[in-house]
C-alpha cells in the first residue's frame, strides 16, 4: 500500500508547509520534545490503550510510523487536514483501526510537547493574560475577536486516568496545527522564501499559458 512519508515530503518545502502548517525549521524544533513525550507515554501505555505491564515499547516489524519524524508528520497532517480516519490510514499505509490508535496516542503526546515548549493553549483568561503580558480585560477582547475561528480542543489523559483512548479532537479550522516559535527571524524568512517560490511558479504558469 503506497503511503505518504516524511522523507518524501521534506524535499518539497511548499508542499510540507501545506501538509502541516509548519516549516521544516519549526518541525525540527518540535521533534525532540515530541519524541520524548512519545517515549514517556509508551513506557506507561500500549498502542491499543491498555496499561503496559510487560515488555518495553519497540518499533515492530512493518510499523507504518517507524521514525519520530513519521509520527510527528502523521499527527500534524491529521490536525491540518482533519481527514476521515479511513482516509488518514490510507495516506499512511494502515487500516482505519490502526489509524485510530495512532491518532489517540499521538494527540496527547503532541500536547505534552507543546507544553514543554510553552506553546500549549492557555486554559484560562488569567493564564492567557499572563502569557500575553496584558490585563484580563484585554485578554477577553482577544478571545472575543478569535471566537469565530476556534481551534480544536485537544485534551490529553493524565496518569491517573484508566485509558488514553478518549475523544480529543474538534472541528478543523485555520489554527488546526500548532505553530511553535513563529516569531523567530529564521522561521519568518523561511516562510517568505516559500511564498516567493509559490508566486514565481504562478507567474511562470501564467506566462506559458499565454502562448
Amino acid at each position: 500500500m503506497a503511503s505518504v512519508r516524511f522523507l518524501d515530503a521534506q524535499a518539497r518545502p511548499t508542499e510540507f508547509l501545506d501538509f502541516t502548517s509548519l516549516t521544516l525549521d519549526e518541525f525540527q524544533q518540535l521533534l525532540p520534545p515530541f519524541e520524548a513525550a512519545f517515549q514517556a507515554h509508551m513506557a506507561t501505555w500500549c498502542l491499543d490503550g491498555k496499561p503496559r505491564t510487560a515488555r518495553q515499547f519497540a518499533v515492530y516489524k512493518n510499523c507504518p510510523l517507524p521514525t519520530p519524524e513519521d509520527r510527528l508528520f502523521f499527527i500534524l497532517v491529521y490536525l491540518k487536514t482533519y481527514t476521515l480516519q479511513v482516509v488518514q490510514g490510507r495516506l499512511f499505509g494502515m487500516g482505519q483501526s490502526k489509524a485510530n490508535q495512532w491518532i489517540h496516542v499521538l494527540l496527547p503526546v503532541l500536547l505534552a510537547a507543546l507544553r514543554t515548549l510553552g506553546d500549549a493553549p492557555a486554559r484560562s483568561l488569567a493564564a492567557l493574560a499572563q502569557r500575553l503580558g496584558v490585563s484580563e480585560a484585554d485578554a477577553t477582547t482577544v478571545v472575543t475577536l478569535l471566537a469565530e475561528e476556534p481551534a480544536p480542543v485537544v485534551a490529553g489523559p493524565t496518569a491517573e486516568q484508566a485509558s488514553p483512548l478518549l475523544p480529543m479532537t474538534g472541528p478543523s479550522g485555520g489554527s488546526s496545527a500548532p505553530k511553535t516559535l513563529l516569531h523567530r527571524r529564521t522561521v519568518i524568512a523561511a516562510r517568505k522564501e516559500i511564498t516567493r517560490s509559490k508566486m514565481s511558479c504562478s507567474s511562470m504558469l501564467s506566462s506559458s499559458s499565454s502562448f
